[in-house]
């Protein structure tokens, strides 16, 4: 198969990870190739996917190769191949915009950001950049609370004509014009706000989906999450959260039978604890009743490395995007963003949206 030609902008811990992992695969076969929803989707393998450009604002990985810059600080996360080979791909300066929160620069250098003093990359540089790659998708891994800059490389996409994955939590996909736009484009896009492989979301929405299908009455419920990488450092600024905890209290909400009131969900980052590095711990409690009225409660404790709990979930994103690229289909890709997004345009349950994304993968839908 050819090569699946990807652009990345935020070249930080998940981006790390997803890089690693297309390398990692490349010496496992169908049989022992642990991880992976799909070892082969359409056709196409994990390494089937390659870097062609990259955007980063950080002095460390500006102006270094891929392979490299992955494994430049702050990033923290587990390494899954230590002798990467060079991609030949140079990570180039991007759009800081609102890209970084003021507070991490008052932090260590070796868990905030460190600006490049290379001249900011306007709309045409990133536009040129994009074509003269080759690049057919350009994946958002920016820092949740970056409205301006995603948006920025959201316009990027429509104007060097690439599809877009969505990866954080500022709403493109689910947004009607935003959507309408990529339709009119005729180019695929996929979001908002990744799912982890098995995180706190989807662990979160299965119960939640057990207790209405069991006939208990959820009640009340929290989910708190704590860990040490630059994502949850650059939450603790608790203005750059808005769309960060709707996108995860709407994919709790829109599994309940009955929609609980504000003050009885509550569900989002809760802090930073430097030790932890990519490590992200959360707790999860969820208060019912069972027959007769009799009360109940479940608490749930669960501990995994952040960054690496996407990164299947991306290498399927992005090959379901070079399927609808294949067969000439535009606009928002509603099954793959439901079952990969948290905050898609439209919300079903994990296994509805499962087995039409596999439909989708079939051909059996158009989507």
């Amino acid at each position: 198969m050819e090569k699946i030609k990807i652009a990345i902008v935020g070249i930080g811990n998940c981006a790390s990870s997803l890089v690693q992992g297309i390398e990692y695969y490349k010496t496992k076969n169908s049989t022992d190739a642990i991880g992976l929803m799909h070892y082969e989707l359409g056709g196409y393998k994990p390494y089937d996917i390659k870097v062609v450009a990259a955007f980063d604002i950080d002095k460390r990985k500006v102006g270094k190769d891929v392979a490299e810059a992955i494994f430049q600080p702050p990033n923290c996360t587990t390494t899954l191949c230590a002798d990467m080979p060079k991609a030949g791909t140079i990570v180039r300066m991007g759009r800081v915009l609102d890209g970084v929160a003021d507070h991490m620069k008052t932090y260590h250098e070796k868990y905030a950001f460190l600006l490049s003093d290379e001249k900011e990359a306007g709309k045409q540089a990133v536009v040129r950049e994009l074509k003269t790659s080759g690049a057919e998708i350009l994946l958002n891994y920016l820092p949740v609370g970056s409205d301006q800059a995603a948006t920025f490389y959201a316009e990027c996409a429509l104007e060097a004509g690439v599809a877009l994955i969505n990866n954080m939590p500022v709403f493109i996909a689910s947004n009607p014009n935003w959507a309408s736009r990529f339709d009119t484009a005729g180019l695929p896009i996929i979001g908002d706000d990744i799912k982890s492989q098995l995180g706190a979301t989807i662990v979160h929405r299965v119960l939640t989906n057990l207790f209405k299908n069991r006939g208990v009455k959820l009640e009340r419920t929290y989910q708190l999450n704590t860990g040490g990488n630059t994502d949850f450092l650059n939450m603790l600024d608790r203005t750059r959260l808005i769309s960060k905890r709707t996108s995860k209290t709407e994919a709790i909400q829109s599994q309940t039978e009955n929609r609980l009131d504000d003050e009885n969900i509550h569900i989002g980052p809760s802090d930073w604890v430097a030790w932890q590095k990519d490590n992200k711990v959360c707790f999860l409690r969820m208060e019912g009743k069972l027959f007769g009225d009799v009360p109940m409660n479940l608490e749930l404790r669960l501990s995994v490395e952040d960054s690496p709990n996407s990164g299947g979930i991306v290498i399927d994103a992005v090959r379901c995007c070079k399927l609808a690229l294949d067969r000439g289909k535009g606009g928002i890709l509603y099954s793959p963003s439901a079952y990969f997004m948290k905050h898609p345009p439209k919300q079903f349950t994990d296994d509805e949206a499962y087995n039409l994304t596999e439909d989708f993968i079939q051909g059996k839908r158009e989507d």
